[in-house]
């Protein structure tokens, strides 16, 4: 026994410093990278973060774009078909499993840094400067776009520099001292100051919570903004009514959903304003002599992931890839001064493209008749519940679902089996019952996380028919792919870890 514990221990050092020399290798390989390149300094640089967005979830978008147009394998999106592709790691410095406070750091500043910690170090008492702030002092124009509010994480990390995501108030007043150009997308979320934080609220914990009433109300930073010469517009026309030398302008959607975000895409309607339209009319803002640095985020993949929502998830990425199209259209104009670079913080969920109970097979097709994201569905039973106390039927509950989900209906061949119907029955007991210690047994959230018990179970049963599993409400650790195209693209190659991505456009935009 002690020999065999000495092997193992043996082993186990061998395998450590096997890895240690390994990360050295890569982390030298992207150095020797940036270090040989000879290239210039691209003039327009477009950054997309895909919040949640990992390879499974655009391959799921590709086989779902494919399969509603009858064709077998992958019908590729635009992002897929860049030249260039890489992999990076993306833990954080005090967890294996990051969060997009982090992530969002290290792939603005290039540093390392601890959960929930925006653009400082890990002891979150260093600022950190960000791609978008050198930019901005080389003369850059700079936009920040977001389907998220403008304040929240992954977008903050380019702006902010504050030791908690949570500090929306102080991270809101960053954004305007930042002096960029352009800040588009969802709203403002604690203007008036910053309220409580429900620590076990998972939703809170992303920034789709509700909010708890401030006490001490301070100075109002929209107001701030304005004086700090800042526009502020939250109409479709003044939108459009946009042009080419407007300045300093934070647009924010019409409408507004959970945690002032846009509404999911497939809850958009024509009166909204898609994160493609954002993107486009940025380019128009910011184009001038001397480039602009843009980064767009598709931050609610993220939110749907946690939901386990596979319908809507795909058409949050669908939505990403449009706004990467009006990218590559900016591009073809200008192939010799363009980077584009499509990344993600961190894969949520634990997505799969595979399920034990349908075996070997998928049925992608099917996820077209899901009509509504979760968040939407949630409040529908919510409304139900609240006008129909004391008479809840589970019949009436059903009927929500087949609307919705299709789950139920015999011509779209989505059958229901009685294990599938037991799972419906118990999951909307569970959404009209008020019991909240419910809420904090281990198998409840197993089974349903933080969310609405029959949303989450339709969910669950429409991914599962059409071969798609999911491991986690939560974020995983599994590695980001990256695309790019254009000036210095090939520095985006190979596997690497996230700060890398900063580091690359750093030596890019120092290279002018």
């Amino acid at each position: 026994m002690r020999f065999n514990n000495f092997k193992f221990t043996s082993l186990l050092t061998l395998g450590l410093i096997l890895l240690t020399f390994t990360a050295s290798a890569l982390d030298s390989n992207s150095e020797k990278q940036r270090k040989d390149y000879k290239g210039k300094s691209p003039k327009y640089i477009f950054y997309f973060i895909g919040d949640g967005m990992g390879l499974t979830q655009t391959n799921a978008a590709e086989a779902y774009l494919s399969a509603i147009n009858n064709k077998d394998g992958v019908q590729k999106l635009e992002m897929n078909k860049f030249p260039n592709l890489g992999f990076y790691t993306t833990y954080a410095t005090n967890r294996f499993i990051t969060g997009s406070a982090a992530a969002g750091t290290a792939l603005a500043t290039g540093h390392k840094t601890s959960i929930n910690t925006i653009g400082m170090d890990a002891s979150k008492q260093k600022p950190l400067q960000s791609i978008a702030e050198k930019a901005r002092d080389l003369g850059y124009k700079v936009g920040i776009v977001t389907s998220v509010s403008i304040d929240h994480a992954t977008p903050a990390a380019f702006y902010a520099h504050q030791p908690s995501r949570s500090m929306y108030y102080n991270i809101s007043l960053d954004l305007s001292k930042s002096n960029f150009n352009y800040f588009a997308g969802g709203g403002i979320k604690h203007p008036d100051g910053d309220g409580k934080i429900d620590k076990n609220n998972i939703m809170a914990n992303f920034g789709q919570g509700k909010d708890k009433k401030i006490k001490n109300k301070q100075t109002n930073s929209i107001e701030i903004a304005k004086k700090r010469g800042y526009s502020i517009l939250n109409t479709k026309s003044e939108f459009e009514k946009l042009k080419k030398g407007d300045d300093k302008i934070i647009a924010i959607a019409p409408r507004l959903d959970g945690g002032m975000s846009l509404p999911y895409a497939i809850d958009q309607t024509k009166d909204d304003i898609s994160l493609s339209e954002f993107t486009k009319k940025g380019i128009e803002l910011l184009d001038n002599n001397k480039g602009f640095f843009m980064m767009i985020e598709g931050g609610k993949i993220d939110w749907t992931c946690h939901a386990n929502d596979a319908a809507t998830a795909i058409k949050e990425v669908i939505n990403l890839d449009n706004a990467v199209k009006v990218a590559i259209d900016f591009y073809n104009k200008h192939p010799e001064e363009t980077l584009i670079v499509v990344g993600g913080d961190h894969e949520t969920g634990g997505m799969a493209l595979g399920f034990s109970g349908s075996h070997y097979q998928s049925e992608f097709k099917i996820l077209q008749y899901q009509n509504i994201s979760n968040g939407g569905f949630t409040e529908l039973v919510n409304n139900y519940k609240k006008n129909n106390v004391g008479n809840y039927k589970f019949e009436d509950g059903m009927a929500l679902v087949k609307k919705h989900f299709g789950l139920g209906d015999k011509e779209k061949d989505l059958e229901l089996s009685d294990y599938e119907k037991e799972q419906l029955k118990n999951a909307f007991e569970q959404s009209m019952n008020d019991n909240k210690n419910s809420k904090k047994d281990d198998q409840f959230y197993l089974l349903y996380g933080g969310y609405n018990p029959l949303t989450t179970t339709a969910c669950h049963i429409l991914s599962q028919k059409a071969g798609i599993g999911w491991t986690s409400f939560s974020h995983t650790a599994t590695p980001i792919p990256v695309r790019a195209i254009g000036v210095g693209s090939e520095l985006f190659t190979g596997y690497y870890d996230n700060t890398d991505m900063a580091k690359n456009i750093f030596k890019l935009l120092e290279s002018k």
